[in-house]
């Protein structure tokens, strides 16, 4: 089997070629146009000359790996990400239950900012010139105002979100306004939330479904264009990485792009819990810091912390997702002094193009990456062949003490990591930080010093975790169905998945594994976050998730000859560079650097 990932982040597009059990990687900028990227690291990879191949036969191009058809080719992007973020998406219109139209503005009674009152929520991706109503009425127990299609005004939109009341209970409203806008508006995306987010909370169900329809035409195009490039280039149509930490096919990512919003960090949570269980540590916290960003999350019994709600540029999204916590903390972040006088750094980032002052390609403004080369951290010349400026980095940090950048870019990373730990009442001392991209290895000691963590694992392919995860990630599609009734009353469960459940009365849920004895595991489980469980008490139902899962390939890294080292340290790896303080010992053992205090 053949097996091709490919990551767009920020900075660098990465590409991860799995072949008769070698691994071949390949690192190149990220353009403008993501799909170019795409098939630039395909190619740097060698895997378009592998897919029209037919196997196996010798090919010295691809540096003694055997030419073979590629079987899988999966792919993780951000340009639903990035659209969202930039708000570059479809010009949308929102459909509500009459008297509902302002729901996307209302949102919920909370401050955009808990202690600064004058800070305002993101402006709604829908106006309200764009948002109508529609006479119908389902409740909780049926109709209690028959639909009238005729109520439905004209709308000129690219895209239609569609949340009625009670939709998720009661479906037949929604379809039918949704079929009615489909015959008016042949050309545009409606979207309905009862098939994105059939859960109960009206605002977020509408946010979602907002979010989708919104993103729709921008992901469409992305993706079939990628599709098209890539026959051309000779490879299978990629498999995307929905935000759930599995792939699907081209279709269903279109079909839905909220599923695809954290497609990227998704992918390197995957490959940090492969390196987790083949290290044998079923406890870890996945610490990705790559050109522009950090992603951290945790892994608990080798599986990734999930969460079914999360904020995406300020709006809710209320969707499977891995527990990515994400600062604007990388290697080509740029450091500069506030009016106060304080030494701040990012979330700006040099990108691609310039990149770090020490790239030499005509960027000015200090980075991380400059503060590191002068502290002696990061070779002169890096994997790749890229030859790294000492006097251009000098010269942006003229006025600014390298080590200083290192530790306030430090002090955000390390406040990312208390987030999915120490705040949800796990003691880091329990967990292995499990450290790659480009920069994660360089900070990883330090940041481990700090939490109390006593092992970091490096996997020997660190910058190409995220393409390596992508290309071992399951196929994943989650489902959800809401109840919100007592739980005596639900009925027969499904055997595998989990269930949010709380106390009658409370406001939210807690997420616990469907079992035998449901109540009982809720019970612990309340007990173990808020430190009380009143047994005597009611148990509302209020949703089960489950999700089809089809195993990914499984992948076994090439084998390296067993290496010691000890600090102080540069360790050279492909498309990361490890700093190892001095008091710290590197042992290699197959293809995961395990790094413990001497």
């Amino acid at each position: 089997m053949a097996v091709l990932g490919v990551d767009v982040g920020g900075t660098f597009t990465d590409a991860v070629l799995v072949a008769d059990g070698r691994v071949s990687t390949a690192k190149v900028p990220t353009s403008a146009r993501q799909e170019e990227a795409v098939l630039a690291a395909a190619r740097a990879v060698g895997a378009a000359e592998a897919s029209l191949a037919m196997p196996p036969r010798a090919h010295a191009g691809l540096a003694g790996v055997g030419v073979y058809k590629l079987d899988r080719f999966t792919h993780g992007t951000t340009v639903a990400t990035n659209a969202l973020l930039e708000r570059k998406g479809a010009c949308t219109a929102f459909v509500a239950t009459a008297g509902f139209e302002h729901l996307l503005h209302l949102r919920r009674q909370a401050r955009a900012h808990l202690y600064r009152l004058c800070e305002d929520h993101p402006e709604p991706l829908v106006p309200l010139t764009r948002c109508f109503g529609v006479s119908e009425r389902i409740g909780p127990e049926g109709v209690l105002r028959p639909l009238d299609l005729e109520s439905l005004p004209e709308i000129d939109a690219e895209a239609v979100a569609v949340c009625l009341l009670f939709s998720f209970r009661d479906s037949s409203h929604e379809a039918a306004v949704v079929a009615e806008l489909r015959r008016r508006l042949p050309a545009a995306r409606v979207v309905a939330s009862h098939d994105v987010a059939p859960e109960f909370r009206e605002y977020e169900r509408a946010s979602t479904t907002a979010i989708d329809a919104y993103l729709g035409p921008v992901l469409d195009g992305y993706l079939h264009a990628l599709a098209e490039r890539s026959v051309e280039a000779g490879l299978p149509e990629p498999l995307v990485m929905r935000s759930s930490g599995g792939v699907a096919t081209i279709a269903e990512a279109a079909a839905h792009p909220a599923f695809a919003l954290l497609s990227g960090p998704a992918a390197g949570v995957v490959g940090a819990a492969l390196i987790a269980r083949a290290a044998g540590i079923p406890n870890a916290i996945s610490f990705d810091m790559g050109g522009t960003s950090t992603d951290v999350c945790l892994i608990a019994g080798g599986e990734a912390e999930r969460s079914v709600e999360r904020e995406v540029a300020g709006y809710p999204v209320r969707l499977a997702s891995v527990d990515v916590h994400t600062v604007g903390a990388g290697g080509g972040s740029i450091a500069w002094v506030d009016e106060g006088g304080a030494l701040r750094v990012g979330p700006e980032s040099a990108g691609a193009n310039p990149g770090p002052a020490c790239y030499g390609n005509r960027g000015t403004r200090p980075t991380v990456t400059d503060a590191n080369l002068l502290l002696g951290r990061v070779p002169d010349r890096l994997t790749g062949g890229l030859k790294l400026d000492r006097a251009a980095a000098e010269e942006a940090l003229v006025d600014i003490d390298p080590r200083a950048v290192v530790e306030v870019v430090n002090a955000e990373m390390l406040r990312a990591l208390r987030v999915v730990s120490v705040e949800r009442g796990h003691d880091p001392h329990e967990f292995a930080l499990v450290a790659f991209g480009g920069a994660g290895p360089l900070h990883a000691c330090a940041l481990a010093d700090e939490l109390g963590i006593e092992t970091v694992l490096v996997p020997e392919a660190a910058g190409m975790l995220s393409a390596l995860g992508l290309a071992a990630s399951d196929e994943r599609r989650d489902h959800v169905r809401s109840y919100v009734v007592p739980l005596e009353q639900a009925g027969e469960l499904p055997r595998d998945g989990e269930a949010d459940l709380r106390y009658q009365g409370q406001s939210f849920e807690l997420t616990v594994p469907l079992g035998p004895d449901l109540a009982d595991s809720f019970h612990r489980a309340h007990e173990e976050r808020y430190g009380y469980a009143d047994r005597s008490r009611a148990i509302e139902l209020v949703a089960v998730r489950t999700a089809e899962v089809r195993p990914g390939p499984r992948i076994e890294p090439s084998r390296s000859a067993r290496r010691e080292v000890s600090g102080p340290y540069v360790l050279e790896l492909d498309g990361s560079t490890c700093w190892l303080p001095p008091g710290w010992v590197g042992v290699r053992d197959g293809s995961i650097w395990r790094i413990t205090r001497a």
